[in-house]
């Protein structure tokens, strides 16, 4: 029978790896992440079964060995001879030492492989999650058969070891059945994805995630009672690295007789004999119906928030006369005859067009187009209507403009739900399917707007306009939604080509203001020379009136003077000398000498202005 066990153990070894490895192929092709992690349990199966199976070889040695030295005691009458000491038992001291040793340092090993492909998985499984699932229908059958493969073979293994109590086959069944299960939850989750149901994978790999953490701390504790639990001197203990909560969840039936071994073997004493335990395993099935009754009851009344309206369905129907439920508290039969779907209707609820935002970068006060500010910004289709560019290096060399170029645009669209049954009861998916309008009427209306007018001075017209389109497509498919604001709050050529379309542009820029700086000169210098010939035009005309007036006067002004000298010969000549001299020391200084009859000599220096005060004196005409 030992060696029947040892077979047992070496298969579910053997299927316990080859299921892994079909599970683990099915599931990297299938792109499930809890086909991949329901690998990771079935490595770790294999793992707990190969240590198991090596034990039981060595239990065997031993049980052999003490055969043959038994044997040899019966022939030779004696046993004194073959029972002197430690080495006349090789076998036993291997097993001796295997369990001493190995045994906690490959249950630290499991722990550590447990906790670290916890913490991995956790933080891996958005990527592992990320592709969509594929030949959904080869995943399901091939998962099914590893389930109907591992179930059977579990189940039979489990069976024997409960008949015959053999305790080292107890993990590696354990295993067997709880991968079973891992499969058939793999199956449900690809059927339900097939279904409609596209999270339903992802949240099975999570929760997956989570009992391997549990597994985890459950392989801590473990250690941590074997530290502690009592040791009784030829009582057969429980493997270290076998996993109760494995056993639960693979024979779920069996939760007391685990509860009572479990107990028994922590305290060292039958504490499943005691009236407290007995009491509990009889009264705790009416104590779990009285707890469901409970729940029954508490989810027959429901508590609406202000802002949110539901929906009550009685078996998967509309409630006649109650079919929406506004604030306030309400009244309904247990789950799951009557379900209540919650919308918020008085919430402004929002989504983004052509970007995903990265709430790390919001808080960027500074925002350029070289560098990216959201988490993954898509390019859009946008038309042109320039046919000719300027290079960047300001050469005459031109080239021949697209008719489209592409854009990065960051579109917030706020909306609120105005209608609940048509937002519940229209479409599968009402959400998704607003953001797939909202994202087909931005790609048509780009395509029909120009490159530089969409983002200058058609922003806000572009922003009025989808909102109007948007809204117009939301009514059409009865969605029961209205569309409150529309912004065109980033809108940018691709962050890889931003900088050469600013030098492209500042180059464009720097050509114009070439050329208005020379038509400013060429302005500037025909306006100087226009006024520049205008003024001496003017000069020229100015003399010659001068001239010819000067000239007219001159002679009427003689006629006057002949006049004049006719009328009195001797006057006139004196007086217009005495004029003449007026005029012609009028700005000079005079000095007037008195006397006559003396010989006095004058001294006047020149270079150095005399005091005005002292010579250049008014001198007030005597008063009569």
């Amino acid at each position: 029978m030992e060696r029947s066990t040892q077979k047992n153990g070496l298969v579910n070894l053997l299927t316990l790896l080859a299921v892994g490895a079909t599970v683990f192929a099915v599931a990297r092709h299938a792109h499930s992440a809890a086909g991949q992690i329901s690998a990771v349990f079935l490595g770790l199966g294999a793992l707990v079964a190969c240590v198991s199976w090596f034990q039981m070889r060595l239990e065997d040695r031993e049980r052999l060995e003490k055969f043959e030295l038994d044997e040899l005691a019966r022939s030779k009458g004696s046993a004194t001879l073959f029972t002197g000491g430690d080495e006349s038992f090789p076998a036993q001291q291997s097993r001796l030492q295997f369990e001493r040793f190995f045994v906690p340092g490959f249950t630290i090993l499991l722990l550590l492989a447990q906790a670290g492909g916890a913490w991995w998985l956790w933080r891996a499984l958005p990527q592992l999650a990320e592709a969509p699932l594929q030949n959904q229908l080869f995943a399901m059958g091939l998962s099914g058969m590893c389930f109907l493969a591992l179930f059977l073979l579990g189940k039979y293994s489990a069976s024997l070891a409960q008949a015959e109590n053999l305790r080292l086959l107890r993990p590696g069944a354990g295993w067997l059945l709880l991968g079973a299960y891992l499969c058939f939850l793999v199956t449900a989750g690809v059927a339900a994805v097939e279904a409609g149901f596209p999270k339903a994978d992802f949240h099975i790999a999570r929760g997956l995630v989570a009992l391997l953490g549990l597994l985890a701390v459950e392989t801590l504790l473990g250690l941590i009672f074997e530290i502690y639990r009592p040791r009784v001197k030829g009582k057969v203990v429980r493997p270290l690295y076998e996993s109760r909560l494995v056993g639960l969840l693979s024979h779920p039936e069996g939760l007391f007789t685990t509860a009572a071994r479990t107990l028994d073997y922590q305290f060292g004493f039958k504490v499943s004999e005691t009236w407290i335990y007995r009491m509990l395993a009889e009264k705790l099935p009416g104590f779990v119906l009285a707890l469901l009754a409970a729940l029954a009851i508490s989810s027959c009344f429901v508590f609406l928030e202000p802002g949110e309206q539901a929906v009550l369905e009685r078996f998967g129907q509309p409630v006649a006369g109650r079919s929406t439920l506004g604030p306030g508290p309400h009244f309904k039969l247990p789950w799951p005859v009557d379900k209540l779907y919650r919308f918020e209707t008085g919430k402004i609820q929002s989504f983004n067009v052509g970007f995903v935002p990265d709430p790390a970068r919001e808080r960027e006060k500074t925002v350029l187009w070289t560098t990216s500010h959201a988490k993954e910004e898509f390019n859009l289709l946008v038309a042109s209507r320039d046919q000719q560019i300027l290079s960047a290096t300001n050469t005459p060399d031109t080239q021949q403009a697209v008719p489209v170029n592409l854009l990065a645009v960051g579109i917030p669209v706020q909306y609120r739900i105005t209608n609940v049954l048509d937002w519940a009861y229209g479409h599968a998916s009402a959400a998704e399917l607003l953001e797939q309008l909202a994202n087909r009427e931005v790609v048509r209306h780009l395509a029909g707007v120009d490159f530089l007018d969409i983002m200058s001075v058609d922003r806000a017209q572009a922003a009025a306009d989808l909102q109007q389109r948007i809204q117009a497509r939301a009514a059409e498919l009865n969605l029961g939604v209205e569309i409150l604001f529309v912004g065109l709050q980033g809108i940018h050529p691709p962050t890889t080509v931003a900088q050469d379309f600013q030098a492209v542009n500042g180059a464009a820029q720097e050509v114009q203001a070439k050329i208005l700086r020379a038509q400013g000169e060429t302005n500037k210098t025909v306006q100087l020379a226009a006024a520049e010939s205008l003024e001496k035009i003017r000069a020229a005309e100015g003399a010659a009136l001068r001239r010819t007036t000067g000239a007219t006067a001159q002679a009427a002004r003689f006629a006057h003077q002949i006049a004049a000298y006719n009328a009195a010969p001797s006057v006139y000549p004196q007086r217009l000398y005495l004029q003449t001299v007026a005029r012609a020391t009028a700005g000079t200084r005079k000095y007037i000498v008195g006397p006559t009859n003396t010989h006095d000599v004058i001294q006047l220096n020149l270079e150095d202005k005399l005091r005005p005060d002292l010579l250049d004196i008014t001198v007030e005409p005597p008063k009569k």
